[in-house]
């Protein structure tokens, strides 16, 4: 089941390139902002509930669906591009094993604890 899950979470990492493909986005754009919600690590400064607060805020598809709406809505490409590259980025994470956070600390996610075999 693991593996088909990595597949579904690859199909729609692979879709949000595309519609950046389709939009003729400059490719920067993605490369600026792709690695971006990864600073949220910087809260597990402040614990793990901390970090797993700010880290889930950052990786949540729910959140990245809303920027995307917020951007149709204020008609602004940048934020259009900045919810397509969360939405992208949440997936390519999920397909590597890293899922949201729970409060035991960052190796232990709602897919299971990360470097364990399950």
């Amino acid at each position: 089941m693991k593996n088909v899950i990595k597949l579904e979470e690859l199909a729609m990492w692979l879709a949000c390139v595309y519609v950046f493909y389709l939009l003729q986005v400059n490719w920067w754009w993605y490369a600026l902002i792709l690695l971006g919600p990864d600073i949220s690590m910087l809260g597990y400064l402040g614990g793990n509930k901390v970090g797993g607060i700010l880290y889930n805020l950052f990786h949540h598809k729910g959140i990245a669906i809303a920027i995307i709406i917020l951007s149709l809505v204020m008609e602004n490409e940048l934020i259009l591009y900045i919810g397509i590259t969360l939405f992208g980025h949440s997936s390519m994470d999920r397909v590597m094993g890293y899922g949201l956070k729970l409060k035991e600390g960052f190796k232990f996610t709602h897919l299971g604890e990360i470097g364990k075999k399950n």
